[in-house]
């Protein structure tokens, strides 16, 4: 039986528009009276997950930034935090390179330099980051590393900024998060370690969880669970790594997918 199902936002779980789909409460509704666990895993902000689900803040497990924080009733359940002075040298390491914005997220907030954010880009930033702090450095920030990330407004981050980090391939993770975002984290920081953690924490076993993910910030995540889902739309290494693939995110294929669970007796 399924009982602990983790999905991916962006992609995955919202659809083309970043809308959730209709169906999602009654299926939500449908999962609680069958007493399975939901949670949302991203590379959002905790924040930002909070935001879309105001009303589930008591009934998720949270697992954001890349499954580098997990949170769950708003308490911390675990977390994995980057050596100060390496993290200095990741992003003090683009800064000087036009057309790449870097991005300091702390366990509490996400920090952006003064005079090096894309003014017009702002929105597409708070899609990902809520609790935003504009800064004139990041050296005296008081709150703890949990991840790096680099934007590109032009979508070319495969070309543009995953390159650029080649020297971190084998000690960090570096993962190209979607077409506009290269992340950073501890090497085994990922969504893939945040779902053992919580089978460990919660007891269940890989059989009894279901992943849904489309990029390959999600890729660890499809060998973490027997039913590993990559969407139809899913960045192709993804799909060969999942075990199943689910109708695409404009098809609402994640809600698709649970209510075959549902009618199957899976959960």
């Amino acid at each position: 039986m399924i009982k602990l199902i983790l999905s991916d936002m962006d992609g995955t779980l919202l659809d083309e528009n970043g809308q959730l789909p209709q169906e999602f409460d009654e299926v939500m509704d449908a999962l609680h009276a069958r007493g399975v666990q939901f949670a949302p895993a991203s590379g959002r902000q905790y924040f930002s997950l909070l935001k879309s689900f105001e009303k589930y803040e008591d009934k998720f497990i949270f697992v954001s930034d890349n499954g580098t924080i997990v949170r769950q009733h708003g308490e911390e359940l675990f977390s994995d935090i980057i050596d100060r002075d390496l993290a200095r040298e990741i992003y003090n390491s683009v800064n000087e390179i036009d057309g790449i914005y870097n991005v300091f997220c702390g366990k509490e907030t996400v920090y952006l330099l003064r005079g090096k954010q894309p003014e017009e880009q702002m929105g597409e930033l708070k899609k990902y980051f809520r609790a935003v702090e504009i800064v004139d450095s990041f050296d005296d920030i008081p709150d703890e590393p949990i991840k790096i990330s680099f934007f590109t407004p032009d979508g070319d981050a495969a070309e543009k900024i995953y390159p650029l980090f080649a020297k971190y391939y084998d000690s960090m993770q570096v993962v190209l998060a979607s077409a506009y975002w290269v992340d950073v984290t501890n090497k085994g920081a990922n969504k893939g370690m945040a779902v053992k953690a919580l089978q460990k924490r919660l007891g269940l076993k890989p059989e009894e969880c279901a992943v849904f993910g489309d990029y390959m910030n999600d890729l660890e995540m499809m060998g973490a669970a027997y039913y590993s889902y990559a969407m139809e739309n899913a960045y192709p290494p993804v799909k060969e790594a999942a075990r199943f693939v689910a109708p695409s995110n404009a098809e609402h294929g994640v809600m698709k997918t649970i209510r075959g669970f549902i009618e199957q007796g899976l959960c």
